[in-house]
């Protein structure tokens, strides 16, 4: 995955980001969640902080604090990302896996992929893109319509 630097950063409240790339991909990141499960990320419920939203030296990253507090261009694609429904979430591959009670192998069969993709996805060291979330769920559906 290329990374791309972030051009232009506005807070807004309540927790959301609009975000603008240099190759022109431009959205609303909503932070809410991402705070309340991280106790360093607290201090941006602090609406005067999360105002002082910046662009990080060189565009890699969004800034309130200089060096304490700031988040990755990377991680801030990803998030839209999700949000937007263009990838799976972090962590849903390997729940989907454990509710479906299969392997690495057994997935990667089932959805068509390596087992190496499959090990990836499972570790969200690669996002899951929507192609392989959509046969996921269709796995599940043929698995509940056969039962």
């Amino acid at each position: 995955m290329k990374s791309h630097r972030i051009t232009a950063v506005e807070a807004e409240a309540p927790l959301r980001l609009r975000l603008t790339w240099e190759d022109g991909r431009a959205g609303l990141v909503d932070l809410a969640a991402i705070v309340e499960g991280c106790p360093p990320l607290e201090l941006l419920n602090d609406p005067e902080l999360f105002a002082r939203a910046r662009v990080g030296e060189w565009g890699w990253s969004v800034e309130w604090i200089e060096d304490e507090l700031d988040l990755g261009t990377d991680q801030l694609r990803r998030w839209l990302d999700e949000q937007e429904g263009r990838i799976m979430p972090a962590g849903a591959f390997s729940k989907w896996r454990a509710r479906m009670g299969m392997t690495l192998d057994s997935a990667a069969a089932a959805l068509g992929i390596s087992r190496r993709m499959a090990a990836y996805y499972d570790s969200d060291t690669h996002p899951v893109p929507k192609t392989v979330w959509l046969a996921t769920r269709a796995v599940e559906y043929e698995r509940a319509a056969s039962a």
